[in-house]
């Protein structure tokens, strides 16, 4: 008998109650939105915002883009059980996310983020047909050294007959450095064997806003993102 009382219990819990609830997709806030410079239109367009959810019921945010025209409409969503009756934690969560655009043909685009006309972009005439101009290294990780104006940018060389040139730092003028990691071939024999690599990278200075975006472009065409905040 005591048994069966316990397992009633458990049945009519309200924890267990909530697992059975709606799981629906709705948009959350976003604080800002961080558009790289420096795209052109053999790039993979990756643009990252900042933004929170507003409980507990809110998980996994996730974005949805749609172009049309020069206008590029971007929606952020996180699946939500908040129907109103649930009983949700109030707790803000920041959370970063970085939204792929993909391909965009050289222009100039309006950004739009959960209905607000938040930005522009700019893409420019590839000179190639390669994904990118420039060979850059395989880009996997970066650490920032606390407490200093640094990053440390790790990854893995294809084969040792590539080698790290140089880093190449640009910005948007407000608070995102794009950083393109060069490679140089210093043989023409290249078996495939991964080399690991880290370089050290002082930050610059010249852009003020306190939370600022390092955008390092990759080798796979991708880009590694990390949202530093400055003292």
């Amino acid at each position: 008998m005591k048994k069966l009382l316990i397992i009633m219990a458990l049945v009519s819990s309200p924890v267990l109650a909530t697992a059975s609830q709606e799981v629906v997709q709705s948009e959350v806030p976003v604080d800002h939105l961080y558009v790289p410079k420096g795209y052109d239109s053999n790039d993979t367009i990756e643009l990252v915002v900042e933004g929170y959810l507003p409980n507990l019921c809110y998980k996994n945010p996730d974005s949805t883009v749609e172009v049309k025209g020069s206008t590029v409409n971007i929606s952020i969503v996180a699946n939500s059980t908040d129907l109103g009756g649930a009983q949700c934690a109030e707790m803000i969560v920041p959370f970063s996310h970085v939204v792929n655009i993909g391909l965009l043909d050289k222009g100039n685009y309006n950004v739009v983020v959960n209905g607000k006309n938040d930005s522009s972009l700019f893409v420019t005439e590839s000179t190639s047909d390669a994904i990118d101009d420039e060979l850059y290294a395989n880009v996997h990780q970066i650490e920032q050294v606390p407490g200093e104006q640094r990053i440390i940018v790790k990854g893995y060389h294809p084969s040792y007959c590539l080698e790290f040139d140089k880093f190449v730092v640009d910005d948007n003028g407000t608070d995102t450095y794009s950083v393109r990691p060069i490679t140089k071939q210093v043989s023409d024999f290249c078996p495939k064997k991964m080399i690991p690599f880290e370089h050290e990278m002082k930050i610059p200075t010249n852009l003020k806003r306190n939370r600022i975006l390092i955008h390092v472009r990759s080798m796979n065409g991708n880009s590694v993102n990390s949202i530093y905040s400055q003292k």
